[in-house]
């Protein structure tokens, strides 16, 4: 974080005129879940109301309905469009990362093979300066690891592969051609202009995971992008911005996630699956093969179709409409 600013020259951005006694300074945005003393967060969905009565930012965005939701310890932001007006904010303290930039500063193959142990690298390597690596690395040919990405031990990493913003933990297997960190997608239209949303976050990769070819893994907003341990994704999957993948679980090719959605331990995804956003799936879940997930999945249930019912209910349907 570059900048720090008073609440109130903050809330001039968005021509907020209600008078303010605590002229305190904000030091950070994040996410509602994890949002502590002098940071700023946004509340515009009810799935996320649990997490605004316990939140410890100092101040959030909400709409002037889940005013009552609200602790005190919390300055209220009342809007009629929370998405926009925190997107605004987001363009003021983060207008750096709206973009991708490109580095010059890259390490040498002979400095590469003299500072981590171990390394094995193809052809058109280009690691940028500031990136850790760990022991018994291997990676292929034409990869591009950026200057903010942590690499753990024992890691395998494909050919073609771009890493960014990532933390890449022990023993973990990326496959060819898969980007793992890039921005997200994430756009708001304000009178006929494109402001596209600063993604902050980064991709944590858990221990013992496995990423398939042509995989993308969008780093995260306002919060992280995380795959659990001992997760397997399929080649071809897409993991949207702020999603959090638990243990143990197995998405298989073709599986979209979209942004800020949980998905539990030991779930099962089968292929061309597509997840919609904020949602929460719970533990051990299995969702059938060309299924559309657009709410909430409690924990141990077995699903399928679109909109995505229990298993027996989608057989019995199916079954009924043969007849």
């Amino acid at each position: 974080m570059k900048k720090k600013i008073k609440l109130k020259d903050l809330l001039k951005i968005l021509n907020f005129k209600k008078n303010i006694k605590n002229n305190f300074v904000i030091k950070n945005i994040t996410n509602i879940h994890t949002a502590k003393t002098g940071d700023i967060t946004i509340c515009y969905n009810s799935n996320y109301l649990a997490y605004l009565e316990s939140t410890r930012a100092s101040a959030c965005v909400i709409y002037e309905k889940y005013l009552k939701y609200i602790p005190k310890t919390c300055f209220p932001i009342i809007s009629k469009n929370p998405q926009l007006d925190f997107l605004k904010i987001s363009n003021f303290f983060y207008n750096n990362y709206i973009l991708d930039k490109v580095s010059n500063k890259i390490f040498t193959k002979k400095y590469l093979l003299k500072k981590f142990k171990n390394l094995n690298f193809g052809k058109n390597f280009i690691c940028e300066k500031g990136v850790k690596i760990g022991r018994n690395v291997k990676i292929g040919h034409n990869v591009i690891i950026k200057e903010n990405s942590i690499i753990g031990d024992n890691v395998n990493i494909g050919s073609n592969v771009v890493i960014s913003h990532a933390i890449i933990k022990n023993n973990v297997n990326i496959c060819d051609g898969s980007i793992i960190g890039k921005k997200g997608f994430g756009f708001k239209f304000i009178d006929k202009k494109i402001f596209r949303v600063p993604h902050m976050g980064k991709v944590i990769i858990n221990e013992n995971a496995e990423i398939g070819s042509n995989c993308n893994i969008d780093r995260g907003s306002i919060s992280d992008t995380i795959i659990g341990k001992n997760t397997f994704l399929d080649n071809q999957v897409h993991v949207a911005h702020n999603v959090v993948i638990g243990e143990y679980c197995i998405l298989a090719a073709q599986v979209g996630i979209s942004g800020s959605s949980n998905i539990g331990n030991n779930v099962m995804i089968g292929g061309q699956s597509g997840i919609s956003g904020h949602i929460k799936i719970g533990n051990n879940v299995k969702i059938g093969g060309k299924s559309g997930v657009i709410k909430n999945i409690e924990e141990n249930k077995n699903v399928m179709g679109y909109p995505a019912v229990e298993f027996r209910k989608f057989i019995k349907k199916n079954l009924n409409n043969e007849e």
